[in-house]
Formats: structure tokens, C-alpha cells, sequence
């Protein structure tokens, strides 16, 4: 069904970033944990991604997130279609940007079946359109030093900041490392 709607999604299409209420936080965990598994699965000891997906995508979590002023959850839409996840921090200090000029993007995950296909250029240009709203300064995420997405990230206007690393029990060693990333506004 997933890659059927894949095929039909045309890149013409908006893409829509909706605020999570209480009768879609099963969406967004459904979604959040499918395409983080997707994508990132590789980083976790025997595969075994719940040290992050219990401290990211659990009802209790999400209730938490959606209480929290300086936190917004989005699902990534496609017309009717939930195509991946977003969240912020809204105001997250970074070094010498004080948080009410820093915005965090924690979470950007798309569904594996839309990756590649212009929709994450999409979204970062909705969370930048959304953090120039807030009057922020820059916009900075956490991203993995291997693999596609620095890559990504750097095509899109993004620098390297600093080194960070993936705390979590049951990473593997060899693929802590990330990298924090910046785009000036």
C-alpha cells in the first residue's frame, strides 16, 4: 500500500507540516518508529532500537511533548498522506546562540519509500519558513557522521559546528559519532 501511494505522490505536491494533537499521537508513533527503523537500525547493538524509540515514540513521551510549550511535534503530509515526522525545540540554546535565537530540529524522519524524492528539501524549508516566524537567528540539528544525511544536511545549506555523539545504551560504539550542524537565517 505504502509504495503504491509512493508511486501516486507526485513532487508537485505540498507538503504540509500538521501540528500532533491527542488523536494523532498514534500516527506519529507509527510513523516516528517505521522510518526511524528504516533509516537507522544499523546503529543499535542486535538491532535493537528501543533504548531510543522508549525515549521517543511512546504515548507517555508524546502526552509529555505535547504539554511542553518549547516543544512542537508535526506529521509530515503529503494531500492525505503522512509521509514522515517532525520535531522542535523552539528555543534551544547552542553555544553562543541564545535559545529565543536557536531553534532545534530533533527530529526529521521520512518514511524510506519517500526518501530521495525532494520531500525532505521540502520539509527543511517548512522548518526554516516556521523557525524565521519564531524570529530565530539559526536552525541546528544533531545528524550521524556516516551516511547519507550529512551529506544531505550539507547540500541544503547546513555547516558543521561541532562533534556530538549518541548517548543511548546499546548504540554500537563505532557509530556514536555525529555531528551538530547549523544553518544561519
Amino acid at each position: 500500500m505504502a509504495r503504491k501511494a509512493a508511486r501516486r505522490i507526485k513532487m508537485s505536491k505540498e507538503i504540509i507540516l500538521e501540528p500532533v494533537n491527542p488523536s494523532t499521537i498514534s500516527t506519529y508513533i507509527s510513523v516516528g518508529k517505521k522510518s526511524y527503523n528504516q533509516h537507522y537500525l544499523h546503529l543499535w547493538e542486535g538491532e535493537n532500537s528501543n533504548p531510543y524509540i522508549n525515549t521517543s515514540f511512546t504515548v507517555s513521551v508524546l502526552e509529555k511533548e505535547l504539554m511542553d510549550p518549547n516543544s512542537i511535534n508535526f506529521l509530515v503530509k503529503v494531500e492525505s498522506h503522512t509521509i514522515g515526522i517532525v520535531k522542535l525545540v523552539k528555543n534551544a540554546k547552542l553555544d553562543e546562540h541564545p535559545a529565543k535565537k536557536a531553534l532545534l530540529a530533533e527530529k526529521i524522519y521520512l518514511l524510506k519509500e519517500f526518501s530521495g524524492r525532494g520531500f525532505g528539501k521540502k520539509v527543511l524549508s517548512e522548518i526554516e519558513t516556521y523557525a524565521k516566524s519564531l524570529d530565530k537567528q539559526v536552525l541546528w540539528l544533531d545528524t550521524m557522521q556516516k551516511g547519507g544525511p550529512i551529506h544531505f544536511y550539507q547540500k541544503n545549506g547546513f555547516t558543521i559546528k561541532k562533534e556530538s555523539e549518541l548517548s543511548l545504551p546499546g548504540a554500537k560504539t563505532a557509530e556514536k559519532a555525529m555531528w551538530v550542524l547549523t544553518k544561519q537565517l
